[in-house]
C-alpha cells in the first residue's frame, strides 16, 4: 500500500479525570522528524510517544500535540494533624531559643510540605489513557495517509500508462523516421547534382542511422515503467526508490531529446518530462 506524507488527525478521549484532545499533523520530508507539545504533567510521555512513531511511520515531518482538560475535582483537602502539631511544637522550640511568641502563622503551616493532601489522579493510570488516546489518533493519521497514499499512486498510474502509450507511437515511427532520412540525404545530393559513391554512401547512411537509434532508450523507458509499476504495489515504503526511478527516467527522455530526428519524437520527448515532473512532483510526498 502507498503511503502519504502528509495528513492531519484529532482524536479525544475522556476518563473520570478530564478530557485528552490529540492533534497530529505530518508534512513530507526526507526524513522522519517528531515534534511534541505536551502538558508538563505529560512530558514523561515523549519517550514512548516516539517509539509508537518510529514504529508505524519511516518519514515526514510529524508535529503531535496534547491538550488536558482536568475535571473539576470535589474532594475536600486534607490536613495533617499529626505534621502541624509537630511544626508548632518545633516552632515554640526555636522560639524559645530565639524570643518570645511563634514566628509561624497559619500560610506558613499550610504551605509546608505535606501538611496539605488530595487524593490526587493515579498518574500512571492517566499515562495510560493518554497513550491509548495517542494510539486511537496515530490510527486516524495512518489512515488518512493511506487514503492520500491511494490518491497519488493513481495519479501516478495514468501518468504511466499515458507514458507507455507515447512509447509504444514512437517506436512505431522510428522505421518511418529513418526512411525519411534516407530519403531527405538522397534528395540533398540530387538537389547539388553531386555524383556519390554508393558504398561511400551507403556507409554514411548506416553511420546516420546508428546515431539516431532510439531502440536502446525506448527499451529502457519500458523498462524504467514497468519497476515504477512493481514498486507501486510493493508493501513498504517506497517513496526514496520512486524518487530514484523519476531521475532515470528523465535521463532516459533527455536523451531521446537529443537524438530525435523528427520534431514529432522531439515533441514526444518533451511531453514525457512533462509527465515525469508531475509524477515526481507527487513522490515528493510519498513515504
Amino acid at each position: 500500500m502507498v503511503f502519504s506524507m502528509t495528513a492531519f488527525a484529532r482524536a479525544s478521549s475522556e476518563c473520570p479525570q478530564g478530557r485528552f484532545t490529540w492533534e497530529i499533523r505530518s508534512v513530507n520530508s526526507r526524513y522522519l522528524e517528531l515534534h511534541f507539545r505536551l502538558p508538563d504533567a505529560f512530558r514523561d510521555l515523549e519517550p514512548a510517544l516516539r517509539e509508537r512513531l518510529r514504529q508505524q511511520l519511516s518519514r515526514g515531518k510529524v508535529e503531535c500535540g496534547l491538550r488536558f482538560q482536568p475535571i473539576q475535582s470535589s474532594e475536600r483537602l486534607q490536613v495533617n494533624s499529626a505534621m502541624v502539631h509537630e511544626l508548632v511544637r518545633a516552632a515554640d522550640e526555636v522560639q524559645a531559643i530565639i524570643g518570645p511568641g511563634n514566628a509561624m502563622d497559619v500560610l506558613d503551616v499550610l504551605q509546608w510540605p505535606g501538611v496539605l493532601s488530595s487524593e490526587d489522579a493515579d498518574s500512571k493510570a492517566l499515562q495510560a489513557t493518554a497513550l491509548q488516546s495517542f494510539d486511537d489518533c496515530l490510527q486516524q493519521s495512518k489512515t488518512a495517509r493511506a487514503r492520500e497514499g491511494t490518491e497519488l499512486a493513481a495519479l501516478i498510474q495514468q501518468r504511466l500508462a499515458t507514458m507507455r502509450s507515447l512509447v509504444a507511437g514512437v517506436q512505431e515511427q522510428m522505421p518511418a523516421a529513418l526512411a525519411a532520412q534516407r530519403q531527405q540525404l538522397a534528395d540533398k545530393l540530387a538537389a547539388l547534382q553531386v555524383q556519390a559513391d554508393p558504398q561511400r554512401l551507403e556507409t554514411e547512411l548506416v553511420l546516420l542511422a546508428q546515431k539516431a537509434d532510439i531502440a536502446e532508450e525506448l527499451d529502457r523507458l519500458n523498462t524504467h515503467l514497468q519497476e515504477v509499476e512493481r514498486i507501486l504495489q510493493a508493501g513498504e515504503p517506497i517513496g526514496r526508490r520512486l524518487d530514484f526511478m523519476m531521475q532515470e527516467l528523465n535521463r532516459e527522455a533527455n536523451t531521446l531529446s537529443s537524438k530525435s530526428i523528427t520534431t514529432g519524437i522531439t515533441q514526444t520527448a518533451v511531453d514525457l518530462k512533462v509527465l515525469i515532473e508531475q509524477m515526481r512532483e507527487q513522490v515528493q510526498n510519498i513515504e
